[in-house]
Parts: structure tokens; sequence; C-alpha cells
């Protein structure tokens, strides 16, 4: 099974899309009638399903197209209501707590555990599919299950990695990109000298603020929490994790302590900057904007650099499928779901992507697209070297209000622009963290 993943990026998201792909990759109404006996939808059904705006066309016009097939081989309407990636958790949280609207959401991490007692339980469905295609990642699996129960299924992780600009490293010295936290002080240094610095958001970034966050303190050796979930935070660790944020701060460009999800790759894009970290949405942007043909061309990249730990330790963007209670067709929901992740259907979806979404399921790590093409390389196993942002502690309700409240993000902001030092900066993520790990 192959596209050209260029055509798809630039496609046009919506049924025409979808019916185009559908036809492509095969999708029979035999396939949807399979998953709907398993879950028989009710009569009459229609669904809402709330996701996050997608970074790369081709990922949205080949969910779409599984949509349009799964609509027409049982009748049921799938609407798709598309949120910014900081709106999806607030909205979804509305929904779950006064019990209307979408049925289902694609919600960020370890959000299912902010409202557990207000989802479906999916133990059925998760086990069933676990069973069909060789079982689930464990990083994954965990932001998905509460005990024994699955209150969501998982549905990726978006890997990160570091993407820069090849020929300005080395016009800045540096022929191999540096494998160390000093080395990648010392680029980062030196990109700032030659005037093509580097940038990572400070700012309230639901994937790329926390992924860049939590690099710093793991690859440190600091963490949020303990094993029995008591805060930890205020450590010599994080205080050398604070203290290194710091020194990389001041080779930015300016501003990256307002950033959100979009800024570093518009940044990167318009030349301002030529070291940041993202999916690999950010190439396949540029490789579909021929006046960003220099820019595509030289664009790299690899995972993070590995720090005083000794040991690489990255977090990346995990997304789940949770279906409300409060829907008046679970059956219809879970059949949906059922669907999607069959294997020509999310085989489809996965090489749609374009290495944007890696695999929630061991069956599917053989998809031909994280061979297609170097670039994809650093973002292959992210489901499965993902640590989960609750290390060292459980997920759970905590681990997901801390993330939702930023403790993370905002100690570093704090730290590295001034507003507190490294010790009230700590002390601060401690006293909030402690709202939450209650014991």
């Amino acid at each position: 099974m192959t596209i050209n993943r260029r055509t798809l990026l630039a496609g046009t998201a919506g049924i025409a899309a979808g019916a185009a792909l559908g036809d492509r990759f095969g999708i029979t109404r035999a396939m949807a009638q399979a998953a709907a006996a398993r879950f028989t939808p009710e009569e009459g059904a229609t669904l809402r399903l709330l996701r996050w705006v997608p970074f790369v066309a081709g990922e949205e016009a080949a969910w779409n197209a599984n949509t349009q097939a799964f609509t027409e081989a049982t009748g049921v309407q799938v609407q798709i209501d598309q949120e910014s990636w900081e709106d999806v958790r607030p909205k979804a949280a509305v929904a779950a707590n006064v019990g209307s609207g979408p049925d289902m959401v694609m919600s960020w991490f370890d959000d299912p555990f902010q409202y557990p007692d207000k989802l479906v339980d999916v133990t059925d469905l998760a086990t069933a599919l676990g069973e069909q295609h060789g079982g689930w990642y464990e990083g994954l699996e965990g932001y998905a299950k509460q005990g024994d129960k699955f209150i969501a299924v998982p549905l990726c992780a978006i890997g990160n990695a570091i993407c820069y600009r090849d020929s300005h490293m080395k016009a800045a010295g540096f022929e191999e990109f540096p494998t160390d936290t000093d080395g990648f002080l010392a680029l980062c240094t030196a990109l700032k000298e030659k005037g093509t610095p580097a940038g990572f958001p400070h700012g309230k970034a639901v994937g790329d603020g926390n992924n860049y966050a939590h690099w710093l303190l793991w690859s440190h050796g600091g963490k949020m929490v303990d094993e029995q979930g008591n805060v930890t935070i205020n450590s010599p660790e994080t205080k050398a994790a604070i203290e290194y944020a710091q020194k990389l701060y001041a080779t930015f460009i300016p501003g990256t302590e307002s950033w959100l999800d979009i800024n570093n790759n518009r940044a990167f894009l318009a030349g301002q900057v030529s070291l940041t970290a993202n999916g690999v949405s950010l190439y396949y942007a540029a490789t579909k904007d021929p006046a960003m043909a220099e820019i595509a061309e030289d664009i790299r990249t690899v995972n993070f650099p590995v720090g005083p730990l000794g040991e690489p330790v990255e977090l990346h963007q995990t997304s789940t499928l949770s279906i409300f209670s409060h829907t008046a067709y679970p059956q219809a929901a879970k059949a949906y779901i059922d669907f999607m992740y069959q294997a020509d259907q999310m085989n489809a979806w996965i090489e749609g992507a374009s290495a944007y979404c890696c695999q929630p399921l061991k069956a599917f790590a053989d998809n031909p697209v994280w061979t297609s093409n170097p670039i994809h390389a650093p973002y292959a196993r992210a489901s499965e070297t993902l640590r989960p942002n609750g290390y060292a502690g459980p997920l759970g309700a905590a681990s997901a209000g801390a993330m939702a409240d930023y403790v993370l993000v905002d100690m570093f902001a704090e730290a590295v622009t001034g507003q507190r030092s490294p010790e009230d900066a700590m002390a601060n993520a401690e006293r909030r963290a402690q709202r939450y790990y209650r014991s």
C-alpha cells in the first residue's frame, strides 16, 4: 500500500477527498458491516466527534475517507467538529460535565482521567482490538486504562523531534548534530551568534510546550512525583534543569514565552529560527509550498539530545478516543471506532498522516510510511519509547490536572523570563502540584 504523500498533504479535506481516498485504499462496505456486527448501531443513530485541528491535510483526508465509508455502509451519519489543540481540552471537559454535546472526543494525554465517570466503558472494544492487532503499546495503553478498565481507546502518539536547518548548523561550525545537552547548548549559542537562532515554546502549548518542558526536566533526572505520587519537583535535579533552560533561552529568538503550538512552525517556515522541535508536519508544510523548496531541502530531523541522566527521555503528544456517557448511541460509537481501527482503515490513516501519527497497535508498526523517507526515522518509535507525563507516579486525576494546569511548563517559563528565581519557581510548582497530588 503506497500513496504519494505530497499529493495527500496538498489535497482538500472533506467528503470529496474522503471518497477518493476510500477508493484508493479499497475500503469496502463489507468491512464497515463487519464492525457494525460486533457493535450494532442503534436505530436512527447519528454521531458527533470532537477532534483537534489537523496539522497534516492527508491525515484529515484519510480520516474523512474512513468515516464516509462507515456512513455509506451503516447509514450512521458522523459529524466531525474541529477545535484548536488548546481548545479541545476545555470543550471536552464542559461536554463531559454538562452532559451534552459531542458523542466522542479525540483528547490529549491523560485528559480522560479528569472525568472518567462521564465516559463509556470501552473495555470490550479495546480488548477486542488489542487481541486482533498484536496488542497495545504499553505507554499509550496507560493513557486509556484505569485499573483493569478502558475508559478510552488509544489513538496515536504524535512524535516530537528536533527539526533543524542543516546548512545553518554547518555554518555555525558543526558537522554533526550534537547528541548530548552540552553540545546542544553550544550549537544553539553558535546559531544565535550567526543570526540564525533556535526557538522552543515556553507558552501554554499543549504539545510542543509540554514536550520541551518534560524533556528539560527528565533529561536532568528531575521528576514531578515519585512512584508513590509524592511531589518531588523541588529538587537539585530540577534546579539543574532550570539553570540549563535559562542558558538555552538566552540563545532563543525573543518572544518564545508566548508561543503556542502553531508559533514555532510559523517561525521556522518564515526563516526566523533554524532549530525547533515539532512533528513531521513541519517538514511537509515546507514541501508543499514551492516558495519553501530551499527550506524543505535543508530540513533534517533528529531525536532530542541525551542529558546528565544518561538515557533518552522524551514526552510525545498522545491522543485517545473516548465516548461520552451522555451519548444516546454508545453502540454506534463503538462500531465507528471498531471500523476505524481495522487494518485497511488504520493503515490508510497512518500513511495518509505521513509519519505524523504513530500507530497505537503493534500490528501496524510495519507500515511502509516509516521507511519511506529518512526524515521519518526519529518519529517511527514514538509509541514505543514515550514516557508518560505522570512519571514516575501513576496516571490519573492528579497527573491529568497538573498537566492541564501547565504546572511544569509555567515553572520553566517563570524562571527563564526572570519572573521568579529557580528556587521560587520550583517552590511555586511544588505548591501547585500538591493541590492535585493530595494524599
